[in-house]
């Protein structure tokens, strides 16, 4: 079983990161996907690769607003400036009888606004939310690669109803029978169940069976006694092995 380098101090596996960046193919790729299966230490690794290179997708440079944007803003909120009024000019018997008459319209504009009741202070109305659709789930899909010689085995999975529909399995004979595992991010393989050697298969998917099924998780097929493993974990070879991803 591979240590783990974060507790021994020890180089990382370099096999761990080319999983995770998907530079390995064919039997190198089929024997880094037999160890995740059987090694949890190295199916740590992995994980905490994908994590790490995941974070990047997250930088984005930041972009600063073009100059001058501030004092465009301003100038169209303020506006013009007014123009100053046209003095009258104050010379003349006609200045008196003005000055007169503007004191009168001042004084009753004045005991208009102390007498008139202030008016209501509106209140706002927040704009009715408009319920927001939920986006559909996307289905996911792996094509199962047999190591050797060997058909593909499709599966199909729809995070919806949990149905997961796999093409026929031709890779177990009569004297074995075809199991399907998903390792996810504990590094455990967990058992779907067996494949029909004819027609395909159709599993309904509950509780935590269906949390395990996600981007990135990998599917694998290996050969057990008829009816299954009898200890839960992979006993026979691991045949053939694919990531789900979405479509």
């Amino acid at each position: 079983m591979t240590k783990d380098p974060t507790l021994t101090g020890e180089d990382p596996d370099v096999a761990a990161a080319e999983l995770a960046l998907g530079l390995l193919e064919g039997e190198e790729r089929a024997v880094a996907l037999r160890r995740v299966l059987a090694e949890p230490g190295f199916a740590q690794q992995v994980e905490r690769w994908r994590l790490h290179l995941a974070q990047l997708f997250d930088v984005w440079p930041e972009v600063d607003a073009p100059s001058g944007v501030m004092e465009r803003v301003d100038l169209a909120l303020d506006g013009p400036a007014t123009p100053p009024p046209v003095t009258l000019l104050r010379t003349g018997r006609l200045w008196p009888g003005l000055a007169a008459a503007s004191s009168l319209i001042a004084a009753s504009l004045l005991m208009i606004v102390l007498i008139r009741p202030a008016p209501p202070v509106p209140v706002a109305v927040p704009p009715k939310q408009q319920p927001v659709a939920a986006a559909p789930a996307r289905m996911l899909v792996a094509s199962i690669d047999p190591s050797a010689a060997g058909k593909p085995v499709t599966a199909v999975y729809d995070p919806v109803t949990g149905g997961l529909r796999l093409t026929e399995s031709t890779l177990a004979d009569a004297n074995r029978s075809a199991e399907l595992w998903v390792i996810a991010a504990d590094g455990i393989p967990h058992s779907l169940g067996l494949l029909r050697t004819s027609g395909g298969t159709n599993f309904t998917l509950a509780g935590d069976k269906r949390a395990r099924l996600a981007v990135g998780a990998t599917l694998a097929i290996s050969l057990e006694p008829v009816g299954g493993s009898p200890t839960g974990l992979p006993t026979g070879p691991v045949v053939a092995t694919g990531a789900l991803s979405q479509v």
